[in-house]
């Protein structure tokens, strides 16, 4: 990946340069490096939501990790959202070849 991807929801930033994904906006900044990132995306529900969660490491392995629910409504809003995730995952499935054991 050459340039950088950015999307923003509600007042939240997030951009993706390849290997770090950070988001800026709430209390405080999160970096999360594809090498040691998990990212899930599940839905649309019945009510057009969707779960997105981003944590460090494995699911369950302890350390931080960000869930947040979209409306339909937010993710139509955002659609440069659903570009920077998969450009993400994609970043993330090229990495796991090389993740520490």
């Amino acid at each position: 990946m050459r340039a950088e991807i950015t999307a923003t929801v509600g007042f939240d930033f997030y951009s993706f340069d390849g290997r770090v994904l950070e988001i800026f906006g709430g209390e405080y900044s999160r970096r999360y490096h594809v090498r040691h990132l998990h990212l899930s995306v599940t839905g649309p529900d019945r009510k057009g939501r969707r779960t997105v969660t981003i944590a460090h490491g494995q699911p369950g392995a302890g350390g931080h990790s960000l869930t947040w629910h979209p409306t339909a409504a937010e993710w139509e809003q955002s659609p440069d959202l659903a570009a920077l995730l998969e450009t993400v995952r994609a970043g993330v499935d090229s990495a796991s070849g090389s993740r520490p054991v």
